[in-house]
């Protein structure tokens, strides 16, 4: 019998070398992994630009179609609960030592298999995210369509011929330029600006309102004309209520570029960060909704700023503050879309990862969103529809699921418990509010014509 030769260990221990060094280019690359230097603060007001967006604008309209006892509860259950399942997101990111879960569907992974947690995961964070910047692109156009027709409003600025088409356009055009920002840390000067401006333009929503005091006809019953069409305007009110609070798909993101060592886990500086985006969030959310509703009662637009008139320069500035904040927010969304479309062109297909291959992908993501948004500008319906379809459990149950799969806590205990109660939400609102969404959709399409 021959000697088997000793195997080649040196040969072995060279590729393994060339596969780190390769797999360390990429991560060096990509956006989510490429810069981990933020401070708590980036965490506060990435998460701000994230969740308070277009969606406080609906709020009031929400109200309208949930009425008074019922709205306040949804608000604040469903401030509670997201506060909630983010946190839990947050414990999550680094549970296993040694190992951070720098994406949404590594976590899935981690919780389900790998094959299984991607299908759970990516198709609803790709909805979610894909979503959201359609419908900012829908809110950058109208918001400038708005303030361009208020400071136009004499006859040799004005421009009947310009379409909200061309004004989403317009809006587009900022992108096909930011969207070439390498990574999160390079848009923190930008989500700081809308973080400020969704302050800004929340405070102008409800200050001009009280200021407008309570309207002489006001009216605070449902506005549906029958029994059929105020349950399913309740429906859809939950799914534009889901769509406010929408920041956790790119939580895990973020937290991602933040420093982290066994002493000083992320999670701290993280944590920090959430606490005063959520205490943000309820400044502009709560006197947003309840002051709005309380003017204007079921006369309220989908967009509150579409409501009020005057004063003329306080309601245009206020819709250049929405312009300036859905850019920013547009940008956070956008990044793990971009994380995701190079990581399967790099790692999958073996593209090299280039500056070419970038400019190229993130232009025709920026296309996509734009043509998208031009087709289908249904502010009100998009809100419900997204917001239920895929927010709601993103949001309010998938955190509670992983943690039940790898937490295992006591059945019946104080976390069971509180894990399937916001399970149960979740799914209810998961499953009603696409069905009113659609509703408000046909409604409105109704009355539109392509491209106008």
């Amino acid at each position: 019998m021959g000697t088997q030769p000793p195997p080649n260990n040196n040969h072995v221990n060279m590729d393994n070398d060339e596969n780190l060094k390769r797999q360390k280019e990429i991560d060096d690359w990509l956006p989510i992994t490429s810069a981990r230097n933020a401070k708590w603060w980036y965490s506060a007001f990435h998460n701000v630009t994230a969740m308070v967006g277009a969606g406080v604008l609906g709020l009031p309209f929400a109200m309208s179609q949930l009425g008074w006892g019922p709205g306040v509860a949804i608000l604040v259950l469903s401030w509670i609960i997201t506060l909630y399942t983010l946190w839990q997101m947050v414990e999550m990111h680094e549970m296993v030592p040694g190992k951070r879960f720098d994406r949404y569907h590594e976590l899935g992974q981690h919780a389900f298999g790998d094959k299984l947690g991607l299908w759970i995961v990516v198709p609803q964070q790709l909805i979610v995210e894909v979503g959201v910047d359609i419908v900012y692109m829908v809110t950058g156009g109208k918001s400038l369509k708005k303030f361009h027709d208020i400071v136009c409003a004499d006859k040799k600025c004005k421009t009947d011929g310009i379409k909200t088409t061309y004004f989403i356009m317009i809006f587009a055009s900022v992108h096909f330029v930011l969207s070439h920002l390498p990574n999160f840390n390079s848009i923190a000067g930008i989500s700081l600006a809308a973080a400020v401006m969704s302050l800004s333009y929340s405070t102008i929503a409800w200050g001009s309102s009280l200021h407008k005091g309570v309207q002489p006809d006001v009216s605070y019953a449902l506005k549906g004309h029958s029994s059929a069409a105020k349950v399913l305007d309740f429906f859809n009110a939950l799914g534009t209520v889901a769509f406010a609070y929408a920041g956790h798909n790119v939580v895990l993101e973020i937290q991602a570029t933040i420093p982290s060592t066994p002493e000083k886990p992320s999670k701290g500086p993280m944590w920090k960060g959430v606490v005063v985006a959520y205490i943000v969030v309820a400044l502009c959310y709560f006197p947003v909704s309840l002051i709005g509703y309380y003017v204007f009662g079921n006369a309220v637009d989908d967009d509150i700023l579409i409501t009020l008139n005057k004063p003329a320069w306080l309601i245009a500035m206020a819709n250049l503050f929405v312009v300036i904040h859905v850019i920013g927010s547009y940008q956070i969304y956008a990044m793990p879309v971009f994380d995701m479309l190079e990581t399967v062109l790099v790692k999958k297909l073996n593209f090299k990862p280039t500056w070419t291959l970038r400019f190229i992908t993130r232009n025709v993501y920026v296309a996509f969103t734009m043509f998208i948004g031009i087709t289908f500008p249904f502010f009100g319906g998009l809100l419900g529809f997204f917001g239920g379809f895929a927010f709601a459990p993103t949001t309010y149950f998938l955190p509670c699921i992983m943690w039940l799969a790898i937490y295992k806590p006591k059945r019946f205990g104080l976390s069971w418990t509180a894990n399937w109660i916001c399970i149960i939400l979740g799914v209810l609102i998961m499953v009603l509010s696409p069905i009113g969404a659609l509703r408000q959709i046909i409604l409105q399409a109704k009355t539109y014509s392509f491209y106008s």
